[in-house]
């Protein structure tokens, strides 16, 4: 979903251009010290390279930021669109299956959360160009999820994407701000409650999200 990725090459010999190393560095040292706290010196240091060679490829810190935003949103896209593909023309299956995938990589989840709240969070100033990327990859999720729960016949779609969406959202920082992943854990029985009770007289929704401990 939104972590860093190690990318390697696929042949050990082949040296990874400069601005892939600066990307997945920038990638890794953002989400793990945040991005204010980390400065072009540091990124280019450790990706083997020098300034020079990381303003070369991006104009200012601040679109290595987006760009690094880029890549997370892109690869969050990827992983939606191979679930899609594996539930051609069956809307409930692909919406039972994001939901699983969502629930089961939150319970899975350690370090900083979600890099793409994590930047919305740390960068105040709406018009900075990684805040766009932000705004852009969450409005879509929340729109796809939205038209996946119209084509899947769920009572009142719009509602129910809203509603999922700002759990998984909220169960991002909540585990934050608490240094604890219950939050996490309560997701898939948290959707798997909203979908069952928007299911029309269906039961093929019923039963088959994840299930997480009820707890409190």
């Amino acid at each position: 979903m939104a972590m860093p990725k190690a990318k390697s090459a696929a042949d050990p010999c082949i040296p990874v251009p400069p601005r892939e190393r600066i990307l997945a560095t920038a990638r890794t040292l953002f989400y793990r010290r945040g991005i204010h706290a980390v400065g072009v010196d540091a990124i280019a240091e450790a990706a083997g390279t020098n300034k020079m060679t990381l303003y070369r490829h991006f104009n200012s810190k601040d679109e290595l930021v987006a760009a690094c935003l880029r890549e997370v949103a892109s690869e969050a896209d990827a992983e939606w669109d191979a679930i899609t593909a594996a539930h051609p023309g069956d809307p409930k299956g692909e919406l039972v299956a994001w939901l699983q995938h969502i629930g089961q990589w939150f319970i899975a989840e350690a370090g900083r959360g979600c890099a793409l709240v994590n930047a919305a969070i740390e960068l105040a100033d709406p018009d900075h160009p990684a805040r766009e990327v932000v705004r852009e990859h969450k409005s879509a999720v929340r729109d796809r999820l939205a038209r996946l729960c119209r084509e899947a016949g769920l009572r009142d779609p719009e509602a129910v994407a809203s509603q999922a969406f700002l759990i998984c959202e909220g169960a991002r920082v909540t585990a934050q701000s608490l240094g604890s992943d219950e939050p996490l854990r309560r997701v898939p029985t948290l959707l798997n409650d909203l979908v069952e009770a928007h299911t029309p007289r269906d039961p093929a929704l019923r039963g088959s999200l994840p299930h997480a401990s009820r707890q409190g």
